[in-house]
This record gives C-alpha cells, structure tokens and sequence, in this order.
C-alpha cells in the first residue's frame, strides 16, 4: 500500500471555513473584543476569538449551518468537549517526542498518541455516524464522510491490529534481567540485559514467601536486591540506573523502534494533523454552543441573520437586546430595534445617565460579531450588511495619562480609529471626549464626527455632550458637497418623573441636560 493510498485527503475539512483554510480577511482586535465584553460570553483559551471575524458571505452562511446542526444535534458538543484533552495530548507527546531520537521513550510516546488518535476517531465515528444521513450542514457532511472513510479503511484496520500486538508486546513487560561479570575482587567489570520479562520478579525474604504460600526459588525469585532502590539514593544515581536501563532496552527494540517510526511518518502524523488543525475551531464551537444554550435556556430570542452585500452597509434589527445584560439579570430585558439607513448612518445618542445607551451601543457591536462569526443574533430578526472591521473607543481605566493627561489619552485612541476606518467600518463612541469641557469636549468631537461622515462608515456616538446633538444638522451641511453620509439623532427615553424606559428612540433630543437627576 502506498503512501498516497493510506492517506485520506482531510486539508479541506473545517467547521468554519468552506474550503479548509481561513480567508484573508483582518482579525477583529482582542481590544474591541474586551471592550465589548465579548470575551465574558465566549470564553476561549487556545484561540482569539477576533481570529474568527470574517466579512465574507459565503464563510458566514457556511457557519450558520454549522451552529444549527450543532443545536439540533447536543451529542455533536459532547463529542467535541471529550476531544480536546485528547488533542491537547497529543500535542504534547509530539512535542516531547519530536526532541528525542529513536528511544524506547519515543517508541512509547508514539505507541501513546496513537492508541489517543484511535480513541478521538472512534469517538467521532461512534457520534457522527448514526447521523450522517441527517446533517445539513457541509461542514459535518464532510468531516463525517471523512471520519466513516478512515475508520472503515484496510489500512486503519491493520493500524489497529499492529496497535493491539504492539501494545501487549510492550505493556506485557514486567522486569529485566541483568547480568553482571565480575573480576577477581569482585568488582563489576561489564553488565548488560539478559531477558525481557512478562512478570515481575518476587522477592526471595521470608516473610514474603510466607504471604505468598511459596517457598519456591527459581530464576524469577529475588535472592538479594541490587539496592534499596530509590530509598537513600541522589536523583544522579537514579538517574544513571534509568538511563543505563533505557540504553539496554533501546537496543532490543531498536528494530521495532524504527519500523513502528516510520508508520508514524508516513501515516499518523499527516491524518491526526488535521484533528490537531481543527483544536482552535472546535473549542470555539463548542464554547459558543454552550453560550447559545444558556441564553435559550433563559427564554433569549435568537436569529440567524439575513446576509446582505457588504456594499449596500444595510443593517436592521427587531427586539435587539444586549446578551450581556440578559447574563447578569434574571429579569427580562428591554428589547429595541435599530437600523442603518441613508437617513442615519451614524447617530448621536443621547439622553440621561443609566438611560441604557452605553447597552444599545454595545448591543449594535456584538450583533455584528456573532453574526460575522456565523453566530444566531440576539434579536426577534436581522438583516445585515457585514461590516470590515469594529472599531471602539470606550472608557477605559488606562493608565497611559501620565504623558498625555487624560484628554490627549482619549484623543490619541480616536487618531489611530481615524487612521483605519474606512466606508465598510462600524464605529462605536461611548462617553468620548468626557473628560474635557462642554465647549472643547463638543468641537473635537464635531470634528471627529466630520471625518467619520466622509468615510462613510456605520457608527453610534453615545455622549451627555447635547450641543453635539444640536450640532447634527450642521454637521451634514458641512460634510453632504463631500459624499458624507447621513447623521441622525437617537435618544434614550425617559419618564416625567424620572423613571427609565430604556427604549431608545430615532428622535430629536428634548435639550435637557439632566444634570440635576445626573
């Protein structure tokens, strides 16, 4: 069998990408990630989740798929949990074997990962089989077309039946033993390994023969130990003893050794590569799966968002909410619908402190990541126009205002968002430019918002800063000769007496500052 035959083609397998391989698109930032808090949601290790952030289409309905065999079918989740330890072990005893050469070490290191790969494809095979005929999605189409494929071959069979000897050949081993000659004094002059044994020497004192109702001797019965071994001794002698029995042993297996290496080489490494691949993914999936539960569990809306072209810069949402909020409180959340439009691509939000703007704008953000991930939204429904990258400017408890002082902090983040925003951008704005007068704190973020407008990004600027909001008309004077989009104004509602709706309204602001309920 050659090699090309006793490998199945597995490079185009992903749960998250059509073609295998991720696309070039940029990485969302683990910064706007924080700052939306959406690694409180998801919380992965092995992987960033922004790594994920795609704007492509075809990659977005390919993981919706994905997600809704993944709800449909609890027992895909469990299987992918039970596999992570498997692969992480693996990785580590590639990664402690590929520093030794031909050793008996390595020979059980690999005897090790591939009893593991067995056990992770026959853990796939036992979870996706039986549902093979019912998946939608390519992703579990393929990977378990893949795994039936590899399981039933004649060379995994003979892998597993090579496994099986070898492994009793090696695991059966109990003791050694030695053979020292003397010289005249008594001193040992050579040594080396006589036999390879399949049971344990006995020890050859009294009380032990008692125990045992033996008082048999033959050559496996202990007349006097070598040394009290391990007791009294340095971790050097130990050591010397170990490697001395190791160098013994490598040279009866030496043959195996590198027979059993070679199918390492040629078969293991390239088909459990794909497994190890796939880590990243399946923590991600499986963590995101699990967030998606416990907002079902919680009565949360979600829906699969409709996919637009970028180009169109379309978004709409009905009963939008704020996943973070529905994971601290019992209470139900107040749900809001928001749009994009030629009428407001970016708005000014205002209204009283505690109003829930900082929460709508975080909202908008995560609706656009988990839906650029493949990920349901938190809404009743959602269109979506994907956007090229989120940029976010929040309070921050950054100490980097010693130098710049906390305005030239501030300004210092909104120059590297102006530096990379571009028209396909959707820019979020809580509380910028808070930390100087109403005057200064107004006129910069006029500017800003001028620039914003001729790029012609998506944004919400939510400030307490009411002379900006009075300033929306003059802003798109100003910036319409130049192709800027449109500003528009939103409020957070509140009552006459004070009592917040948390219901955020596309309206002009009433010109109150609420600095006395503030």
């Amino acid at each position: 069998m050659t090699k090309v035959q006793q490998v199945i083609e597995t490079s185009d397998i992903s749960l998250l990408y059509p073609n295998g391989k991720s696309s070039t698109n940029v990485s969302l930032s683990e910064y706007t990630c924080n700052q939306l808090e959406f690694d409180c949601l998801i919380d992965t290790k092995s992987c960033n989740i922004g790594d994920f952030f795609t704007q492509d289409p075809d990659v977005i309905l390919y993981r919706q798929e994905t997600f809704k065999d993944m709800l449909k079918f609890p027992e895909l989740s469990v299987a992918l949990g039970k596999m992570i330890p498997l692969l992480n072990d693996i990785s580590d005893l590639r990664r402690m074997s590929s520093d030794m050469s031909y050793s008996v070490k390595s020979y059980l290191y690999s005897i090790t990962e591939i009893e593991l790969y067995i056990s992770v494809l026959e853990l796939l095979r036992e979870t996706l089989s039986p549902l093979s005929s019912e998946f939608q999605s390519p992703a579990f189409q393929k990977l378990s077309s893949r795994i039936i494929e590899l399981t039933e071959s004649e060379y995994y069979q003979n892998l597993n039946s090579r496994l099986r000897e070898l492994t009793s050949r090696v695991r059966e081993i109990k003791s050694v033993t030695l053979g020292v000659n003397l010289d005249p004094q008594l001193r040992a002059k050579s040594a080396g390994l006589l036999s390879v044994n399949n049971e344990p020497f006995k020890s050859g004192e009294l009380l032990d023969k008692i125990l045992r109702l033996d008082f048999k001797s033959d050559e496996m019965t202990c007349i006097a130990s070598l040394v009290p071994f391990e007791k009294g001794q340095s971790e050097n002698q130990q050591l010397a003893l170990s490697n001395a029995l190791y160098s013994a042993l490598n040279e009866v297996f030496k043959s195996s050794i590198k027979s059993w290496k070679k199918v390492i080489q040629e078969y293991v490494l390239e088909n459990t590569d794909f497994l190890i691949r796939l880590m990243p993914e399946i923590e991600f999936v499986t963590k995101s799966v699990e967030f998606l539960r416990h907002l079902e569990e919680k009565n949360c809306t979600l829906c699969y968002p409709q996919i637009r072209e970028k180009a169109l810069k379309e978004f709409y949402a009905t009963g939008l909410y704020n996943p973070i909020i529905n994971t601290k409180l019992d209470t139900p959340v107040v749900q809001n619908d928001f749009t994009f439009d030629k009428d407001g691509m970016i708005f000014v939000l205002t209204g009283p402190n505690r109003g829930g703007k900082s929460v709508i704008t975080c909202a908008v953000g995560i609706a656009f990541l988990m839906a650029q991930l493949g990920l349901p939204v938190c809404a009743d429904s959602c269109t979506i126009s994907p956007c090229d990258n989120i940029f976010t400017h929040f309070p921050t408890g950054s100490d980097d205002t010693i130098d710049k002082g906390r305005l030239g902090e501030e300004c210092s983040r909104l120059e590297k968002i102006l530096d990379n925003v571009t028209g396909y951008s959707l820019v979020l704005l809580d509380e910028s430019l808070s930390s100087t007068g109403s005057f200064e704190g107004s006129f910069i973020a006029s500017e800003v918002l001028s620039g914003l407008c001729v790029a012609g990004c998506r944004g919400i600027f939510s400030t307490h800063l009411h002379d900006l909001a009075a300033s929306v008309d003059k802003i798109n004077e100003k910036c319409a000769p130049l192709g800027g989009v449109k500003i528009d104004n939103l409020v957070a509602e509140v009552d006459p007496d004070g009592t917040r709706s948390f219901k955020i309204l596309r309206e002009a602001p009433d010109g109150k500052s609420y600095a006395k309920d503030i």
